[in-house]
């Protein structure tokens, strides 16, 4: 627990180094947190919509076959539901919507730690924290950082100070 709290100590901290413990005991904290407010969330929606079903605020809509030979489309016959909005909005009630805002502050809340800790990450493979901005390339940009992220870091001090995994850093590093 001490390793998954760690960036909040350090919160707003983004000089010096961070050891792939410390990113990735961070991230399973953050899932696991976001993980039960997204259930409860979901579960939320789940039986809202249910309810909304049971009080008939549901309506199935049956669209036919239509085939135009001139577009090249062929649609099969089904069926789409629709929930009404204001039934599932009564139904949602106030306590989903403190459940957004809760999801809301943490992600506020850690958006600092987050970037702290992740540029801590970079610093200690001696890399800039300006690399975080890979992330803005689509599709690549992520799977860049997700790698950088799992690479061990440079052995001995570097130009953002010395190695976490190093002896005499228990104090700094936990």
């Amino acid at each position: 627990m001490n390793w998954m709290l760690m960036p909040l100590r350090r919160y707003a901290d983004f000089n010096g180094r961070s050891r792939r413990k410390e990113y990735w005991m961070w991230t399973l904290f953050n899932l696991i947190v976001g993980g039960i407010l997204g259930a409860i969330l979901m579960g939320m929606i789940f039986s809202a919509t249910a309810r909304v079903a049971e009080r008939g605020g549901v309506e199935s809509y049956e669209y036919s076959d239509y085939d135009s030979s001139d577009s090249g489309f062929s649609y099969e016959s089904g069926s789409s539901t629709n929930v009404d909005p204001t039934m599932f909005m009564e139904e949602f009630s106030t306590g989903g919507w403190i459940l957004i805002g809760l999801l809301c502050l943490w992600w506020l809340f850690t958006l600092i730690p987050n970037l702290a800790v992740t540029i801590r990450r970079l610093h200690d493979q001696d890399k800039s924290g300006w690399m975080i901005l890979l992330a803005f390339i689509p599709l690549v940009g992520g799977i860049i950082l997700l790698v950088f992220m799992l690479l061990d870091g440079t052995r001995g001090p570097n130009r953002f100070g010395p190695d976490p995994k190093g002896p005499g850093h228990t104090d700094t590093f936990g």
